[in-house]
């Protein structure tokens, strides 16, 4: 130290190399912070990115879907599966096991587009080979710009989609929501909190039965926007079927293949003479040509029924009560065993396979 300068002097000599060392420290204290952030979702795997035959998926914690249901996929205990929107996810897998046999799972996401369905179902088809496949069709897959309306609102992550999983899927986790989940997951683990929807995908997510109110749900019913009454397109365009003619090409040649339009109010479906009506009557029949080329069974319960004109077994005008998915996959059974409408207008048979010799 020279003589002019005194211990104090000699502190404040370099401020540049003390921000260079404050600067170092704070960079390094952060970047192991972030390292131990991202150790510590990994090791809960709240997307389930190590599921696999023999390794069992993690617990569901989150509402969205998209994020959960690749894991039911790569775990293996399903080998059939129920593809849809809100309209299928009250179809119990275990009523269906018991209809069908094989083991289901419901993997139908809320609100999801035909191509996010797509996603999911093409996974699926991808691993073990499926003994049974369940795709509920609403009005989406009829639409003339399916094909561009491919995301809503809800978050989509196609790192998990693909198969084989890259390595890299673990940093998609270093994010706020991931260390959300893998919080939930981790309370789940110390038994302090339930997991959000059941490890097959399953979940009642309309309210109790016991809170049914019919006058309220009656609002709800006839509170949409009156039908329009177009004159009918002279060839409605349906993009998104040759996604379900791919799908059911997918599956193998011996598994159950089913398709069914599922049981809308009678408000939400078209008015008899509208464009609409045009558009789903010729969107039924290639879903019916489909399915009959890929010896599929197709079912339509969107039309005007004893179920669908009556409003005390529906909460809204898209979803209906708890019973009436039994009731669905009771006549899902009988169409598949007799091949026809049914006696009382609940469904009609578009296609059936032919039987065997």
């Amino acid at each position: 130290m020279p003589a002019s300068m005194t211990p104090d002097t000699a502190s404040h000599a370099d401020p540049a190399a003390r921000w260079r060392l404050f600067t170092g420290l704070f960079l390094g204290a952060a970047g192991l912070a972030g390292l131990l952030v991202l150790a510590f979702v990994a090791a809960l795997d709240p997307y389930g990115l190590r599921a696999a035959p023999g390794r069992a998926q993690g617990p569901i914690m989150d509402l969205n879907q998209r994020f959960m249901y690749p894991q039911v996929v790569r775990g293996g205990a399903y080998d059939a599966a129920v593809f849809g929107t809100s309209t299928a996810r009250l179809l119990d897998p275990r009523a269906l096991d018991r209809a069908f046999g094989g083991r289901f799972a419901n993997l139908a996401m809320n609100a999801a587009t035909p191509w996010e369905q797509t996603q999911l179902a093409r996974l699926f088809l991808a691993r073990a080979p499926a003994t049974a496949v369940l795709f509920g069709l609403d009005a989406s897959w009829c639409e003339a710009d399916a094909d561009r309306k491919r995301l809503t609102f809800r978050a989509f992550p196609p790192w998990l989609y693909r198969e084989p999983l890259a390595w890299t899927a673990v940093f998609h986790q270093w994010n706020q929501q991931s260390v959300e989940i893998a919080g939930r997951a981790l309370l789940h683990r110390l038994g302090r909190m339930p997991a959000r929807i059941r490890s097959d995908g399953y979940e009642v997510f309309t309210p109790p039965e016991s809170r049914y109110d019919a006058a309220r749900a009656a609002a709800h019913i006839h509170g949409d926007a009156p039908r329009l009454k177009e004159r009918p397109e002279a060839d409605p365009a349906t993009p998104a079927l040759p996604w379900l003619d791919e799908l059911l090409g997918l599956a193998p040649t011996e598994a159950r293949k089913i398709v069914a339009f599922m049981p809308v109010n009678v408000v939400a479906q078209p008015e008899p003479g509208s464009a609409a009506a045009a558009r789903e009557a010729a969107c039924k029949a290639r879903v019916a040509e489909i399915a009959r080329r890929h010896g599929a069974l197709a079912v339509d319960f969107r039309i005007p029924s004893v179920v669908t004109r009556d409003d005390t077994l529906y909460w809204d005008a898209l979803h209906y009560r708890l019973p009436v998915a039994d009731r669905i996959v009771s006549a899902l059974r009988r169409a598949a065993e007799a091949g026809r409408d049914d006696p009382d207008g609940f469904y009609r048979v578009l296609a059936a396979p032919r039987a065997e010799p």
